[in-house]
């Protein structure tokens, strides 16, 4: 399927295009070990942030634990693999010094602490 755009604008980690009236706006992750990121959708991005944020800030998770939650709270609200936006989110937000790992066994997230 080809998609024409009227107007494409690219900023700092996103871009925005336009087309026949309507914005998807689209932000290009980081990874922490310095591989290409994914752009993904601005909104998607934000929602699995919030939830990921939110699901750090009581404890530390491993990643099973993590994406347990991120599963019981998006299930059915949100459209596209929670699984894969949710690695694609979790990794960006590493690479931004938002989450780290531990070093414990097993490995656990949390929120970098300011």
């Amino acid at each position: 399927m080809l998609v024409r755009f009227s107007d494409i604008y690219i900023g700092e980690n996103m871009t925005i295009k336009k087309e026949e009236g309507m914005t998807a706006e689209k932000i290009l992750t980081k990874h922490p070990l310095g591989k290409s990121g994914k752009n993904i959708d601005r909104k998607k991005y934000d929602t699995l942030k919030k939830t990921i944020v939110s699901a750090l800030r009581k404890n530390d998770l491993t990643h099973t634990e993590l994406f347990s939650r991120l599963n019981k709270s998006l299930k059915g609200k949100f459209s596209g693999n929670i699984s894969w936006y949710g690695e694609t989110v979790k990794l960006d937000l590493e690479a931004k010094r938002i989450v780290e790992r531990t070093a414990s066994t097993p490995q656990k997230y949390r929120l970098k602490p300011n």
